[in-house]
């Protein structure tokens, strides 16, 4: 890393220290990754999902001396199908649940551990989408859009290259990990709403099949500010996951410009496809028009910044059924 480089700039020119412009950048922090300056809510997450941990366990584990019993629940009931720490096999899991059936509310720890096991899930899910967003934006300031690098004529160019396929390849990474925390949420708040009782066997979790277009069985489905709300912004996320997955590249030629000026570059930026009311702008088999010249770069931090307000609103909601329990 050039040791110059001390903020990253949304419009692809690093600086040595903050604008002062007013707008979002990113600095370096010392756990290894770029980190936007205003805006995160990552913490706030965090601090939701610790939260969920401990209603999920005070809600399943009721009436039960859950201290006491916890140093003497054999450790592969926490990892085992779960975590690679665990070097058990499928056949080599169920003869150990055999072997300790009389081990009292084995089945509860289980259970108990497979809701915490979706909690860890958005808790990683989300930490993946920041650290992505800051490689975005260090690729955008910090790598050539061209190699060799050269010095290139005034005017706007485009290059088509590695690097903008990796920058196009973070960005459909994004929209991709945002969906798939919808589907992970929705399996999170069904559960905490229609926690298993039974424990006299291993319980299946009561949202094991559910995805996002699940979210009607959700009490609070389109509630203002979640994660589940009908407007304009949900659409959009589920729009672009959709079309990246089963549809097609968000260029055809993935690319990114550059405005150059006494032979340096002044910006860089990528463009993305018009869309109204959280579609693309079609017309028959054509989606993918750029008569808007969408700057992404230029608004992703707050696009991100949106879906993790919604996650920590939805994620208060999800609270509420399991502190009522426990």
């Amino acid at each position: 890393m050039n040791e110059a480089v001390r903020c990253l700039n949304l419009d692809g020119i690093p600086s040595e220290a903050p604008r002062g412009d007013g707008l979002p950048y990113f600095r370096f922090d010392p756990q290894g990754a770029w980190r936007v300056s205003a805006g995160s809510r990552l913490h706030d997450i965090e601090d939701r999902c610790v939260r969920l941990h401990e209603a999920f366990k005070r809600a399943i584990m009721k009436g039960i001396d859950y201290s006491g019993m916890l140093r003497a629940v054999p450790e592969f009931v926490s990892v085992a199908g779960h975590n690679s720490e665990a070097s058990l096999t499928r056949e080599l899991f169920e003869q150990s649940l055999a072997k300790t059936a009389g081990f009292p509310e084995i089945n509860r720890f289980l259970y108990l551990y497979d809701c915490q096991h979706l909690v860890a899930s958005i808790q990683e899910c989300t930490k993946e989408i920041e650290q992505v967003l800051g490689e975005f934006y260090f690729t955008l300031n910090t790598e050539s859009l061209f190699f060799p690098p050269m010095k290139h004529e005034d005017g706007l160019r485009y290059s088509s290259s590695p690097v903008t396929t990796k920058l196009f390849a973070y960005l459909g990474f994004i929209f991709i990990r945002m969906h798939s925390l919808l589907d992970y949420t929705v399996k999170v708040a069904f559960e905490a709403e229609h926690l298993r009782q039974d424990f006299k066997r291993y319980p299946k979790l009561s949202s094991g099949n559910m995805q996002f277009g699940d979210r009607k069985r959700v009490s609070f489905d389109k509630a203002a500010g979640t994660l589940f709300e009908s407007c304009e912004f949900m659409t959009t996320v589920e729009t672009l996951r959709n079309h990246v997955i089963h549809d097609g590249l968000l260029d055809d030629m993935p690319k990114a410009y550059e405005h150059i000026r006494d032979g340096v570059a002044i910006e860089k930026f990528v463009l993305f496809p018009d869309m109204t009311n959280g579609r693309f702008d079609r017309f028959v088999n054509r989606n993918l028009f750029f008569g808007r010249e969408d700057k992404i770069n230029l608004r992703l931090p707050a696009i991100v910044a949106e879906f993790q307000a919604r996650q920590v609103t939805t994620f208060e909601r999800v609270l509420a059924p399991l502190l009522a329990l426990g």
